[in-house]
Order: C-alpha cells, then sequence, then structure tokens
C-alpha cells in the first residue's frame, strides 16, 4: 500500500508541488491522476519512487519510510516501482528485445553488461515480457523503426521485465494519436487486471481516464479536490478540478 500522510513539497525556487496531500493507494488499484498542466500531478507520482524528495509529512509504501532509503536500499526499493516516461527514454537504434534487457542491468556484473552478455534465461524471460504487450514480433526490430504507440510498449514491456509491484506512469499517452492512445491504456488495464499491477498514471486526457481507470485523483493547486471512482466523477467534479476550464479530452486532439 502506497501512503501519504500531511505531505507537502515545496521546490527551491518557493513554489509548492504538493500541499497537505493526505490518501491511501491500495496494492491492484488502477488510478488516473487528472488536474491543470502544473496542478501537481508529476510532483505526486514522482515522489513516489523519490525522483522528488518530499518536504513535510510522511510517505510509506508496504509500510517503509521512502525518505529514510539510502544507497543499496533505495536502489533496491525502486527496483520494484516501474516508471514510464512521454518521451519513452529508448535506444532507438537498438532492437526492442535489448531495450527491454537494459532493465535487468542493475542485478548484472559490470563486466557481463559492457558486454551485453545476458544468459539464455534473461533472454526468455524479455521475450515474455515483450510478448504481455502484444509486439512478439518486433523482438528483433530497430525502435526506431517502429511507430509511437509500439515504442510505448517497448517502454511497458522493458518496465515489466523488473517485475514490478507498482507502475508510474508520467502522460504516457500524451504524445500519441487517439486511437493509438486507447490501444496503450488497453494494455495499462489489462496488465492491472492479470497481474494485480498497481498502476498510477499521470494524465491529459479525462475521457481516456474515465474509461480505463477504476479510481481518479482530482489535484488543483498541489491540493487533492476529488478521490474516488471514475463513475462518480461528474461535471461538478471537473468543474472544482479545473476551475471552470475546458476539460481536456482525447477526441479533441
Amino acid at each position: 500500500m502506497i501512503s501519504f500522510r500531511n505531505v507537502d513539497k515545496v521546490y527551491p525556487n518557493g513554489v509548492k508541488g504538493l500541499n497537505n496531500v493526505t490518501l491511501d493507494i491500495e496494492q491492484g488499484e488502477f488510478v488516473a491522476i487528472i488536474g491543470l498542466s502544473g496542478a501537481g500531478k508529476s510532483t505526486l507520482i514522482r515522489t513516489i519512487n523519490r525522483m522528488h524528495d518530499i518536504t513535510a509529512g510522511t510517505l510509506t509504501v508496504d509500510g517503509i519510510d521512502v525518505s529514510k532509503l539510502k544507497g543499496k536500499e533505495l536502489r533496491r526499493f525502486r527496483r520494484k516501482i516501474g516508471m514510464i516516461f512521454q518521451s519513452f527514454n529508448l535506444v532507438t537504434r537498438s532492437t526492442v528485445i535489448k531495450n527491454v534487457l537494459t532493465s535487468m542491468v542493475p542485478d548484472m556484473p559490470w563486466y557481463k553488461t559492457l558486454l551485453g552478455l545476458y544468459s539464455k534465461e534473461q533472454k526468455m524471460q524479455a521475450l515474455e515480457a515483450i510478448d504481455k504487450v502484444g509486439i512478439l514480433d518486433k523482438a528483433y526490430s530497430r525502435c526506431d523503426e517502429l511507430s509511437g504507440g509500439q515504442q510505448q510498449r517497448v517502454a511497458l514491456a522493458r518496465t515489466l521485465n523488473q517485475n514490478p509491484t507498482i507502475i508510474l506512469a508520467d502522460e504516457p499517452v500524451a504524445a500519441l494519436d487517439p486511437v493509438t492512445a486507447k490501444m496503450v491504456m488497453s494494455d495499462f488495464k489489462r496488465i492491472n487486471e492479470e497481474m494485480n499491477i498497481t498502476i498510477l498514471i499521470n494524465i491529459h486526457h479525462v475521457d481516456l481516464a474515465l474509461d480505463y481507470a477504476t479510481r481518479v485523483i482530482g489535484i488543483r493547486d498541489g491540493e487533492i479536490v476529488y478521490d474516488g471512482p471514475t463513475s462518480e466523477v461528474t461535471q461538478e467534479v471537473l468543474d472544482v478540478v479545473y476551475k471552470g476550464n475546458s476539460v481536456p479530452s482525447s477526441k479533441e486532439a
């Protein structure tokens, strides 16, 4: 379980990214985080794996106080938390399987990493991860030969290959067309349901959040202004989250 208790995040320039956030996220939930740009969506998910340190309050994951982790303990902790970005973060001139295999590098001797010496078992595990996102036929293709949606699936396979219990996704479909975005969101939903992996997605398009997630967290100016099931998200809720601004939709992309 992920537990925030009165969490603040203040950046060095004085901007408050999170303001007194208290919430619990149970194992196996699929949570979408919505809000205006700059509302604190990315800050919220990036505190979970310590990409950002909190300023006040407590943040625990499975009972572990994240702020107290250092060195090897922090690296070991992060191995169980996958992170997916809008920009895919792939080595585009390498093949799909080589990109997926990079998730094993932290657990390998340096010389094997340098020489690319992966065992048969490691390669089989990587192929299984690639198969789970439906692009096994692309395993030996270069990533720069793939579409944007296929590249995001490579990033997802790379994350699955590290056997995470939590996946954090920071605007994972923002760079994709509406049809491809729905395909990738379907992959997230299927993985969440079949593998019981907790998924938190910071997402710009509200319609995708409502179609695929089971819980929505609305954040405004660093504060949680809505937290509940997608079925209870009304226009009134969206007006509070977006301050009466137009609600972004993938249909308008």
